[in-house]
């Protein structure tokens, strides 16, 4: 039983997530680490003519301010007493991840869906995507909230997870501190291109493991949920290099295939229109139901993932107990 220690912060964790999510009205870390980093972009554009370099010193100092900060805190706190350790570390283990934040704004756009409310469906999903939502029908609306709960299944919960195996809460956050930042200044053009390169490839390289597992966790989870795991697989393999990232199209691609329905495909980001391939096949109509059927596949996943992340924190730690 003593061997089980080491995965108790990340179970508690995730079943914390699960059941309360993340609270609106405290401080969240990736809130904290976003500030971090809106401030030292300003002070890389003011300081560095090469951004490259400067973007590159950015990205270092969040990952070391990210890291160090809960390391001293877990530190501290196994110090003083293993149970407060082990509260601790389960309280930043929830904050990494997003599956309960995830399933309710998605399932604010399948309610307001379901009851023909357009608007505050269009306006439910602007709050999840980075797209122009104003040019989106009923169905270009669900079909971007299925989108995103697939692709932010591995960087919001099954990638936090496997880093957490690896270690630790502290793992969870290096991971998240280097996702933050993709998200924030990780675009390819010309503002960013340039200062948020090194951060847009170390995600890359991060995310290259967790994506494809995660895909292949879906099309296991596929058949226990009613889905079909054939066709995860089969539009895994042929669509999951269908995106400008490597690592996006992996999810997007196993959950269409394990709902046969067609996602990405064109679309606006301010004001200006992105030709995107199609992923899946067209065999069905969208509908809103696939919003929640791509969220018991995203927990279905996670659920495989933390299994695995737990082993992972045992072999890791166990015999350190």
């Amino acid at each position: 039983m003593k061997y089980l220690i080491p995965a108790l912060p990340l179970i508690s964790g995730f079943i914390l997530d699960s059941v309360i999510g993340d609270p609106y009205n405290i401080p969240h870390p990736i809130r904290l680490i976003g500030r971090l980093i809106a401030g030292l972009e300003k002070a890389v554009r003011r300081r560095f003519k090469n951004l490259r370099l400067g973007g590159a010193l950015l990205a270092l100092t969040v990952i070391a301010v990210s890291t160090a900060l809960p390391l001293a805190l877990l530190f501290v706190c196994y110090r003083v007493n293993i149970v407060l350790g082990a509260v601790a570390e389960s309280v930043l283990c929830c904050y990494m991840l997003a599956a309960r934040c995830l399933c309710r704004e998605s399932m604010k756009v399948c309610r307001a869906a379901e009851s023909g409310d357009i608007e505050e469906a269009r306006r439910a999903v602007s709050m999840i995507v980075g797209r122009d939502t104003a040019v989106l029908d009923r169905d270009g609306i669900i079909r971007a909230a299925v989108e995103t709960v697939a692709e932010n299944t591995s960087d919001g919960v099954t990638a936090p997870l496997f880093y957490m195996g690896l270690g630790g809460a502290v793992g969870a956050f290096f991971y998240k501190s280097v996702n933050t930042m993709d998200s924030m200044i990780g675009y390819k053009n010309e503002k960013y291109a340039d200062i948020g390169w090194f951060a847009a490839k170390l995600d890359d390289v991060l995310n290259f493991i967790p994506s494809r597992l995660t895909a292949l966790l879906m099309a296991a989870a596929a058949p226990v949920l009613g889905l079909d795991r054939r066709g995860a697989l089969r539009i895994w393999r042929r669509d999951r290099r269908k995106h400008a990232s490597p690592n996006s199209a992996q999810t997007e691609s196993a959950c269409a295939g394990a709902l046969h329905v067609r996602l990405a495909g064109d679309a606006w980001y301010f004001g200006k229109l992105h030709k995107k391939p199609y992923i899946g096949d067209d065999d069905r109509p969208i509908e809103s139901g696939d919003i929640r059927r791509a969220n018991r596949l995203m927990y279905g996943a996670s659920v495989m993932m933390l299994v695995i992340a737990a082993a992972l924190r045992c072999v890791i730690l166990g015999g350190l107990i």
